[in-house]
Parts: C-alpha cells; sequence; structure tokens
C-alpha cells in the first residue's frame, strides 16, 4: 500500500514562507512524476505544481511561478514544495499526489492514483 504524509502546514503573515514536505511509502519513491495540489473552501482542487522522477523538470500553476519551488529527495522519498512571498490567496489544504504509471506530470487530479491527507496552510492578511 502506498502512503504518503504531508507535514510542515501552519499559519503565516502574508509575505512569509513556508515549507512543506511530503513523505512517501509502500513503493520504488523515484520513478513516477509528482504532484502538489491545493483547495480552498468552496472551491475544486487545483493544479499547483509538478516534479518527474528526475526532478529536473518542474511544472508550475502561473499562480505560483517565481514565489513556490518544487524539488525531491530520491534517497529519502520525500518531496517538498518551498513557498515564499505567500498571499492571503494562497490559503487551502495542500496534497501532494504520486503517479504509478507515468513519469508525466498533469494538472489533472485524477491522473494521480495515491494522495496525502492534506496540510493546512493559512496565510493572513
Amino acid at each position: 500500500q502506498v502512503q504518503l504524509v504531508e507535514s510542515g502546514g501552519g499559519l503565516v503573515q502574508a509575505g512569509g514562507s513556508l515549507r512543506l514536505s511530503c513523505a512517501v511509502s509502500g513503493r520504488t519513491f523515484s520513478s513516477y512524476a509528482m504532484g502538489w495540489f491545493r483547495q480552498a473552501p468552496g472551491k475544486e482542487r487545483e493544479f499547483v505544481v509538478g516534479i518527474r522522477w528526475s526532478g529536473y523538470s518542474t511544472y508550475y500553476a502561473d499562480s505560483v511561478k517565481g514565489r513556490f519551488t518544487i524539488s525531491r529527495d530520491n534517497a529519502k522519498n520525500t518531496v517538498y514544495l518551498q513557498m515564499n512571498s505567500l498571499k492571503p490567496e494562497d490559503t487551502a489544504v495542500y496534497f501532494c499526489a504520486t503517479r504509478t504509471t507515468l513519469d508525466v506530470v498533469s494538472a489533472i487530479p485524477d491522473d494521480y492514483n495515491y494522495w496525502g491527507q492534506g496540510t493546512q496552510v493559512t496565510v493572513s492578511s
């Protein structure tokens, strides 16, 4: 069974930073693309950023380009999301997800096979 566990969320003031982590267990970590998504109350889950297994190919939503950075440490089976210059509109539950058949980043949630439980990020103005 594949398990993903996010951590690092919290409350931060606008302009601040947070670093989220997603630890993966239960399968070979480094073979497939992973992504971070977020969901605010009353809104659909939206793509934030994705990364291929090599770590050299990353894809960002326009809303976070230049502020967020994704990385992965395959030796530690962990993906990170560094979030800088946070804005109140970044407030959401953040989820990490992994594909299990393709090393291709997708912005479509249904393309990901396993999800973490989510971690709350709240940015105050």
